[in-house]
């Protein structure tokens, strides 16, 4: 990062994966901004976090991704708040075993997981753009790597629904996203890369009790959230990868992702289908 005092946000930080990416932001001297949904818990983890810090800056903002209302709040609140900001964790990510919709009447899982990170992203993108050699990170997961196929008649998951189905292809348009926007950066000095974090027993499934039940007798099994922050953390500090984008990386080395990473007119069509979902105008080109 150039400069000093580096600002690293990190969505889905109030538990989790994404609260040990902030602790672990901040252990390594980076100024971290928090999001997360509940006030008390992510009060909670910005305390965590600050007790590993080396004396940086740790606060934290309050965003409910399934209103993009609330999305574009949180970027004029940071864009208020931080002169500068160099790393954006996209992290933040939700199921649901039964079709839901967003305040804004999207289904709920690809408005949280994609349209939300999407819309933050290209907000924040100036100021990312203006503090210097910037990273952004999308945290995917691995169930998008066999994805040959982006359901585009049934985005909305209107005529079936299936929670992991909805999930998995929410990741696959992380990562489709990751590549179009490094694609879109080339030459700015700004990188954009995906990768799967590990996996983990996470917060997730915090409202699935049975199978956060079972997902705890698989814990000795499984990577604790500490573990799964690793390659986040390293994606978003390696200096190896100042001038790495458009990638995918799993357990901290570059992997496979989704064949359809490579198809430069699937990519488009998600970048301008994403635009119109949004209400977004003009994005990076």
């Amino acid at each position: 990062m150039t400069g000093k005092d580096p600002v690293c946000v990190v969505t889905g930080a109030s538990a989790g994966i994404g609260k040990e990416t902030a602790r672990g932001m901040a252990a390594r001297g980076f100024s971290v901004v928090l999001i997360g949904r509940d006030a008390a818990r992510t009060e909670e983890a910005a305390a965590y976090v600050r007790s590993h810090s080396r004396g940086a800056s740790v606060s934290f903002e309050l965003c409910d991704f399934s209103s993009l209302s609330a999305v574009r709040a949180l970027s004029e609140s940071l864009l208020r708040s931080q002169p500068r900001l160099d790393v954006l964790i996209n992290n933040a990510g939700l199921w649901h075993s039964q079709r839901q919709l967003s305040r804004d009447g999207l289904e709920d899982t690809f408005a949280v997981n994609h349209l939300a990170p999407f819309l933050l992203t290209n907000l924040l993108l100036p100021r990312i753009k203006a503090s210097g050699a910037g990273r952004i990170i999308h945290v995917s997961s691995r169930l998008q790597e066999r994805m040959t196929h982006f359901d585009w008649d049934d985005v909305q998951s209107e005529r079936s629904y299936q929670g992991l189905r909805v999930y998995a292809q929410s990741k696959l348009a992380n990562v489709l996203f990751s590549a179009e926007l490094a694609a879109r950066l080339h030459g700015s000095g700004v990188t954009s890369n995906a990768l799967h974090p590990g996996d983990v027993v996470s917060d997730i499934l915090r409202e699935k009790p049975l199978l956060r039940f079972f997902g705890k007798l698989a814990t000795p099994f499984v990577d604790t959230p500490e573990s799964a922050s690793r390659t986040s953390i390293y994606v978003a500090t390696a200096p190896e990868l100042a001038s790495v984008s458009g990638a995918y990386f799993k357990k901290q080395k570059r992997a496979k992702a989704s064949p359809l990473v490579d198809d430069s007119v699937a990519r488009a069509k998600l970048w301008e289908l994403s635009e119109r979902l949004v209400g977004l105008s003009h994005a990076v080109s």
